[in-house]
C-alpha cells in the first residue's frame, strides 16, 4: 500500500459547536497531519475541505505517496456522499481511502488500524461503507472508550473531552496522525505490528 494516491478522511461534525467534541477527533488528527505536511484546506466541489500533498518518506528515502487530505462539510451520519465523491473525483480505490474516526470499543488513548470489517455501531462509517459500496477501506480508530455509568452513547460522543483526557488528548492525535502516515509509507501491517502491540517507539 506504499505506492499510488492516498484519499485520507477525518470524520466529524461542522462547526465551532462540535469541534472540540470526542466525535471530532477524526478532524483533528487531519489538522495535525496538515500541519505536518504545511497544505492548508480549501472547499472541494465534493462537500468538503480538502488539501493536497505529499506525506513522509518511502524506505529508502524517496518523497512520500501524493495524499488528499479530507473533512466532510456534512453531519458525521452522512460522511458516505463527500467520500465517495471525493474517490471517484481524484480516481482512487476504496482500498487507497484511509479513514480516521472516533472508537468506542478501543480504550481511551488506544490506536488501532484495519481493512473491512463491520462499522461497530458508528453511523459515520456505515454511511460510507453504503456511498462507497464496500467495506473494504482502511480505519484508522482513535480510541475514545466506553461511556461512563449510564450515560448515553449520543450524550458522550457529543461531548468534549474530559479535563484528565484533554492533558493526554496531544499523545493521542499525534499517534493517529503517524499511525495515517505510516499505513500510507510503509503499509498497514507494519503500521499494526506497531500500534497493535503498544510499542510506537
Amino acid at each position: 500500500m506504499a505506492d499510488g494516491l492516498y484519499l485520507i478522511v477525518g470524520l466529524g461534525n461542522p462547526g465551532p459547536k462540535y469541534a472540540g467534541n470526542r466525535h471530532n477527533i477524526g478532524h483533528m488528527v487531519l489538522d495535525v497531519l496538515a500541519g505536518r505536511v504545511g497544505a492548508k484546506f480549501s472547499a472541494h466541489r465534493a462537500n468538503a475541505q480538502v488539501a493536497e500533498a505529499r506525506m513522509g518518506m518511502l524506505p529508502g528515502g524517496a518523497p512520500g505517496p501524493r495524499v488528499i487530505l479530507a473533512k466532510p462539510n456534512t453531519y458525521m451520519n452522512t460522511s458516505g456522499g463527500p467520500v465517495a465523491g471525493l474517490a471517484k473525483y481524484f480516481n482512487v480505490d476504496p482500498e487507497n481511502v484511509v479513514v480516521v474516526h472516533d472508537e468506542l470499543d478501543i480504550p481511551f488513548g488506544d490506536i488501532k488500524c484495519k481493512i473491512g470489517g463491520g462499522e461497530g455501531g458508528h453511523n459515520g462509517l456505515r454511511d460510507i461503507t453504503k456511498a462507497l459500496g464496500t467495506k473494504n477501506y482502511v480505519r484508522v480508530r482513535s480510541g475514545i472508550g466506553r461511556p461512563p455509568g449510564r450515560m448515553d452513547v449520543a450524550d458522550y460522543v457529543l461531548k468534549n473531552f474530559s479535563s484528565t483526557e484533554a492533558k493526554e488528548l496531544p499523545f493521542l492525535l499525534d499517534g493517529s496522525a503517524d499511525c495515517t502516515e505510516m499505513i500510507v509509507t510503509h503499509g498497514l501491517l507494519e503500521a499494526q505490528q506497531k500500534f497493535h502491540t503498544g510499542n510506537r517507539n
